[in-house]
This record gives structure tokens, sequence and C-alpha cells, in this order.
């Protein structure tokens, strides 16, 4: 339970500072994204609804606003679960765009982009494990096939008793 409380505010505050950094600097966040965001749209921007954003600036705004307001609800403990698959959504995106080092020519800065690429890995394996946490509670999988273990078995018993009090009458 304490490492929880510890856990997820740690996790969380790389998200809400990142998100805050795009919402001040969201312009320069947009002309990164801008080369992913054109490849994503292109095939469905004839079937998308005219409501849907393309342009980058406001997807930048929005993905900042995920975060900030995921990583918040994580930090605080409130829908946990929810939040941390809202950030493994929001990470991927992110680290798609920012984080290219593939496309580098230049070793140093390959080499620093690989590393930011692999951390941002990190943190979306540390998101998908906070998506599964239970808290220690079995999860509602678990609690359906058991109530359902239970009933077999009472009806079953049920079944039996029924079929003795038929045979004395």
């Amino acid at each position: 339970m304490l490492i929880r409380r510890l856990a997820r505010p740690m996790l969380a505050s790389i998200f809400i500072m990142g998100g805050i950094g795009a919402l001040k600097d969201t312009p320069n966040h947009a002309k990164g994204a801008a080369p992913l965001v054109e490849k994503a749209t292109e095939p469905v921007r004839d079937a998308l609804p005219e409501q849907v954003p393309t342009d980058p600036e406001t997807l930048v705004r929005f993905d900042a606003a995920v975060k900030i307001g995921a990583g918040a609800l994580l930090a605080l403990g409130k829908f946990p679960r929810l939040a941390s698959l809202l950030l493994a959504g929001s990470i991927v995106p992110t680290t798609l765009a920012a984080h290219r080092f593939w496309e580098e020519q230049d070793p140093q800065l390959r080499s620093e982009q690989q590393i930011h690429f692999l951390k941002n890995l990190g943190l979306l394996g540390g998101v998908l494990l906070a998506a599964v946490d239970t808290g220690g509670k079995p999860s509602v999988g678990y609690r359906a096939r058991k109530s359902a273990r239970i009933a077999k078995r009472t009806a079953k018993k049920t079944g039996a008793k029924n079929a003795k009090n038929a045979k004395m009458k």
C-alpha cells in the first residue's frame, strides 16, 4: 500500500511536467509532431468528422491536457487504472513523434534520442503495470470466476437436495 502511494506520484510526475512543458511551448512540440500527424491522418482524413481536430497544435494541446489530467489522477490515486491507460495511450505517439532516433544522422544526437526513446519505453512499461494493478484486491475476472464456481456448487447441492426430497415424497 505504501509503495503504491509513493510510486504513483513518482511515475505521474514526468507526465505532468511533460504536459505543462507542451502547453508552454506548443508551437515547437507541434513542429515535431507534424510529420507523425500527417502520416497518421492522411489515410483517414476524409472519413473523420470535421469536429475531430487534425492540426498538430490542437493535438499537442489535447495530449498535454491528457498528460496533466491523467497524471494528476494517478498521482492522487483516483481512478489509477484508467489514468494509467490514458497515459499509456498518450506516451506512444509522443515517443514516436519526438524520439525518432533511427532518423538521426549525427551519432551523438542518435544516441541521445535512443536514450529518450528507451526511457519512454520504460515509462510505458510502468504505466501498463499500473493499469493492471488491482491494489491487492482480486481482479473482476477472478471474482466473476469465483462467483460462477460458487453458484455452480450451490446449484448442484440444491439439485441434489431437491432430488432427495422428491424421492421421500
